[in-house]
């Protein structure tokens, strides 16, 4: 068979990975060595006709977008960021978090438009832009890929935009969330093309992967 009659998967690592797979074995699709610490770039199941391709988390939609991987898993938060030209076709549920803005507990101000003229460091500097825009604030956005919860410590911000999920790290850090900006969680995304060449198949794990997650 040809590769057009193959499915590409783009999973991403960290948090989402597991689950992602989890979910996946549970409607027969999976491959041998199909780990988050596999060497191989693509993990194939001739059987099957699958591929699978584990990447960084921000790369996901761009695989999708451009039809390097036909569907992929990834977070709202993710997809609302990178602002890529996707379907998103189910929310899968798991992976829940929620976007915020926090600053240090002694430097809280009054009102969120005090720290309007100030400067934030994030991993989204797009969603908090629009964010910000929308409450009539203009900030001058960092963009740190690395520890967010550096920037107010060491003085580069005054406050930040990142994900949380049991908030224990703003606690050890002695920042406090002010604001929540979204809620997030997986999602199963698909390239536009993907979604009309390869419909049936699509369209049926779709409807395999609804019955497993209404019956949780």
């Amino acid at each position: 068979m040809n590769d057009e009659q193959f499915l590409t998967i783009a999973l991403p690592k960290g948090k989402l990975f597991n689950l992602s797979t989890e979910l996946f074995e549970k409607i027969g699709w999976t491959a041998e060595g199909l780990t988050e610490k596999s060497r191989k770039l693509v993990i194939t199941n001739e059987e099957k006709k699958l591929n699978f391709i584990i990447t960084k988390t921000a790369d996901v939609p761009t695989y999708v977008e451009y039809g390097a991987a036909d569907i992929g898993i990834i977070g709202k938060d993710v997809i609302e960021e990178s602002g890529k030209d996707i379907y998103e076709l189910l929310d899968l549920g798991f992976g829940k978090c929620h976007l915020m803005m926090a600053v240090p507990k002694d430097k809280k101000r009054k009102n969120l438009t005090d720290y309007s003229h100030t400067r934030v460091v994030t991993k989204f500097p797009h969603i908090a832009e629009k964010f910000f825009t929308s409450q009539g604030m203009q900030m001058e956005y960092i963009k740190l890929n690395g520890s967010i919860e550096l920037g107010p410590i060491i003085g580069l911000s005054e406050s930040i935009v990142d994900i949380v999920e049991t908030g224990t790290t703003l606690r050890e850090n002695n920042l406090e969330e002010i604001v929540s900006i979204m809620d997030a969680t997986a999602r199963l995304i698909v390239n536009r093309v993907s979604f009309k060449l390869k419909f049936d198949r699509i369209n049926s794990m779709v409807g395999d992967l609804k019955k497993i997650l209404n019956d949780k």
